[in-house]
């Protein structure tokens, strides 16, 4: 018997729609990179499937029943205080930065929050799920885009500070890349990337550190929200 892969990534999917369950189980398993262990249709079937399964990542839906509301999020939470080394993906069709700020709230490391877009690119979705199931963070571009943007219109936002090259190179970091993918992604040299780095790391007070601490420099600038938006005294920067 051929013995699967040590490379191979065992996932578990949970989306209520089937065609879309499917499909997505379908393009995974095709890559020859990915195990689905089971697909399943809401929160329940899927944290009793992880438990029972034990996968090293998990790509669920942001909306399933019974509510329809963020179903996905509250079992991302639950499975990673269950299970804290299994990476979890969330996907959604909202760029709406507080989606994005519920699901990163007690921390970044093994999660991330892509939109169902990223299901047409089975290459960047194959990468976000090693990247969670590595203790890594991946933030959607698109999602990184509208949070840059709100605040960098805002004149006192640390982000203002920040040049055009540094800001490509954080959307950069935000996908989860490395400084070497940083460096591919937008032809610049190691030195010149690190350069960069630093100085986002600086300008934001942040301190350099594992690769779900460069995603919270993506979010740090969330701590500036008004006291009055939703989840602002919840994030944990790290």
């Amino acid at each position: 018997m051929t013995e699967r892969p040590a490379d191979r990534l065992r996932v578990v999917i949970a989306e209520d729609n089937y065609l879309v369950r499917e499909g997505t189980r379908r393009l995974l398993e095709d890559s020859g990179e990915v195990d689905v262990l089971a697909s399943v249709g809401n929160a329940e079937e899927l944290r009793d499937a992880v438990r029972r399964l034990s996968p090293d990542a998990v790509l669920t839906d942001i909306r399933m029943p019974p509510g329809h509301h963020m179903e996905g999020i509250d079992a991302a939470h639950a499975i990673q205080a269950e299970h804290p080394g299994i990476g979890v993906a969330v996907l959604s069709q909202h760029t709406d930065e507080s989606y994005a700020f519920a699901l990163l709230r007690n921390g970044t490391a093994g999660l991330a929050y892509l939109l169902k877009d990223r299901l047409g690119d089975l290459e960047d979705l194959i990468r976000a799920l090693r990247e969670v199931a590595r203790g890594g963070s991946v933030i959607d571009p698109l999602v990184v885009d509208a949070l840059v943007a709100r605040r960098t219109r805002n004149a006192s936002s640390p982000l203002a500070t920040l040049t055009a090259r540094e800001l490509d190179v954080l959307r950069e970091m935000a996908q989860g890349k490395t400084n070497a993918g940083v460096e591919q992604a937008l032809n610049l040299s190691a030195s010149t990337v690190e350069k960069h780095v630093n100085s986002i790391f600086g300008k934001l007070g942040l301190a350099d550190g594992p690769v779900h601490r460069r995603v919270a420099a993506v979010l740090a600038f969330l701590r500036e929200r008004p006291a009055g938006d939703a989840f602002a005294s919840d994030v944990e920067v790290r």
